[in-house]
């Protein structure tokens, strides 16, 4: 027979749980769904639309070519120092972004430590920039690829690859061949995550890239320029994350929720 749940556990739960699902609710509730699809379709949310996909992607593909070197880095080498470079990677989970666009602005503004060359040296100039946007959300969204593929390195069975060694397989070869497929759930749902905190970075984005319509405006900027001016467009651009927020976690419910 099972046994009663204590109140004092229910209640406090409950309330959490309503803290966390009434204002999404909420948003549902109060969407102008009449004019819905002209505010969907209307150029300045279509804008901010197309330019938040690009960003999301080309920043997911920065992540997915510099994170999963690193992730196997950190889990298949004897680097000394490991867990402090592992603890480094994961710091802009934790970290404001707000404060990462300012690291990143340091670093590669015209004036920065590495920006100042590239300005000198080749003209180039990432601040305010759509390059800029890319750069931010990869900064922040990288860990989640990182943290997903070292765990799925972790728990494959390294003895293919030391039987695909034995074969005379190089390195490369076996980590193309045996390593990356073994891991591939892994780096899929890494890469889904990578992607979906991409689309909704905020902080960095408008500390590192500012934010010009049409050039660096993203979804979550323009959320935040409707609330003054077009609520109604805030309240769809909300709604449109909403929806990629929850469809990312129905596809990765096998891997995240139920374990």
């Amino acid at each position: 027979m099972r046994s009663r749940l204590p109140v004092a556990l229910v209640l406090p739960a409950l309330v959490g749980l309503a803290f966390l699902l009434v204002p999404l609710a909420g948003l549902l509730v109060e969407a102008p769904w009449a004019t819905l699809p002209s505010q969907l379709f209307s150029a300045e949310v279509g804008e901010a639309l197309k330019l938040s996909l690009i960003c999301a992607s080309l920043a997911t593909i920065v992540c997915l070519v510099l994170g999963v070197p690193l992730a196997w880095l950190l889990a298949r080498s004897e680097l000394p120092g490991r867990g402090v470079l592992r603890a480094l990677v994961t710091v802009p989970l934790v970290l404001p972004p707000v404060v990462g666009g300012v690291a990143l602005l340091l670093v590669l503004g015209r004036r920065g430590l590495v920006g100042q060359y590239l300005d000198q040296w080749f003209g180039i100039s990432l601040p305010f920039t759509t390059t800029g946007v890319v750069l931010a959300e990869a900064f922040v969204a990288m860990p989640f690829l990182v943290i997903s593929v070292e765990g799925a390195l972790r728990a494959a069975d390294p003895r293919y690859e030391e039987a695909a060694a034995t074969l005379g397989a190089s390195r490369w070869l076996t980590f193309r061949r045996v390593t990356l497929p073994s891991v591939m759930p892994g780096v899929v749902a890494g890469t889904v995550l990578c992607w979906a905190r991409a689309l909704g970075e905020f902080g960095a984005t408008i500390t590192f890239a500012g934010n010009f319509p049409g050039k660096t405006t993203t979804m979550p900027l323009a959320v935040y320029l409707a609330l003054e001016t077009d609520p109604d467009a805030a309240i769809v651009l909300s709604i449109v994350l909403l929806l990629v927020s929850v469809a990312v976690l129905a596809g990765l419910r096998d891997k995240w929720i139920r374990a």
